[in-house]
Formats: C-alpha cells, structure tokens, sequence
C-alpha cells in the first residue's frame, strides 16, 4: 500500500495554517516540517481518491487492493489493460455468475477466445399435470475452447475458474480444441 515518498511536498503545509506569531519559532518549523513530510502521501491519496478507487487510473497496488474489494482474480501474469478490465467489469460479472453468458465471459477473459458453450437444462412451463420436463436428468454444461497459434490454454486453471463459475449441482465437460480446427481432448 502507500507508503512514505522522499521529497513528497504537501499541499497544505501544516505551518501556513498557524498564525503569524508562531512562524519564527524554529523547533515549531521543523517539527510541522517533519509531520508534513509524514501526511503528504496521506493528503494526496484522499485528494486523489476518486482516481485511486478507479480502475482504470489506480496505481498498480491499489489496483490488486480493488480487486479483493470485489472478489475479483486477475491473473498476476496478465497484461495491465487485461488485468484493469477484469477489475473494472468484476461486479457486474457477479450479477452474471451461474449464468450462460457469465461463463463465457469469464472463459473469454481468461483465454482471449471467444468460447462454446452447450447446456443440457432447459424451462418450461404448462397448465396441466404431469407435463414432462426440459432438459437432461443431470445438469450438464460442455465448454469448448480453441487454442490460438503459438497461446496454450492452461487446462487446470482454466478447470478452476469454469468450477468456480457453474452452479455447484452443474457439472461441465472442458474440450480444448486445437488452433487447426481439429477435435481436442475433454476432461470433466
């Protein structure tokens, strides 16, 4: 987090806000100097504070700070842009989570591609017993990824963050697909 800065000047010396009859006294000077030196960063991360809880303009470890605000993982090997949009649209990826279009947006993010996704359920609705129901007797839900030329997937990760997103009663099956167009390997 903020930490002192050398050399940082204040922007509200601590001696102006003194009246006329103690500017002379030096040990005063010097004291106020010394807590000066002490508060700018404070001053200026409140002056700036608009700016710091912003994601796009946050510093680096304000940004990783935001991230744990809102339950937000950006990859520490990510680019910046990538790593400042993930933080920046976590919320209301939250409001999305669980949901069909909330994974793919989550695998999109995650892997630069843009992901298939088939889903086993379905809903009805009818006015009379025994209507039979939608979809299959488990929750099931099937991604499919193609790897771009010369960007592996990493499988195990990727396995964590689509666990992470499906329901918990959901299970999925995860198909890389190679870059040529060729069938890839499943896992569940």
């Amino acid at each position: 987090m903020r930490t002192g800065v050398p050399g940082l000047a204040t922007p509200h010396p601590l001696i102006e806000q003194l009246p006329a009859v103690y500017l002379e006294q030096d040990f005063l000077r010097r004291f106020l100097g010394a807590l000066d030196d002490v508060l700018a960063p404070v001053l200026l991360t409140i002056d700036n504070l608009p700016a710091h809880l912003d994601p796009r303009s946050a510093p680096d470890d304000f940004l990783a700070w935001l991230a744990q605000w809102v339950a937000a993982e950006p990859h520490e090997d990510s680019p910046d842009v990538r790593r400042r949009e993930t933080v920046r649209g976590a919320v209301a990826r939250h409001a999305r989570r669980g949901t069909a279009g909330g994974l793919a947006e989550a695998v999109r993010l995650r892997t630069g591609t843009e992901p298939e996704i088939t889903e086993s359920g379905g809903t009805a609705w009818s006015t009379g017993p025994r209507t039979a129901l939608p979809g299959a007797p488990r929750p099931w839900v099937t991604i499919r990824v193609r790897e771009r030329r010369g960007r592996d997937i990493d499988r195990a990760r990727l396995e964590e963050l689509i666990a992470a997103e499906v329901p918990a009663h959901v299970g999925f099956t995860l198909e890389i697909l190679p870059p040529d167009g060729g069938a890839g390997g499943a896992a569940q």
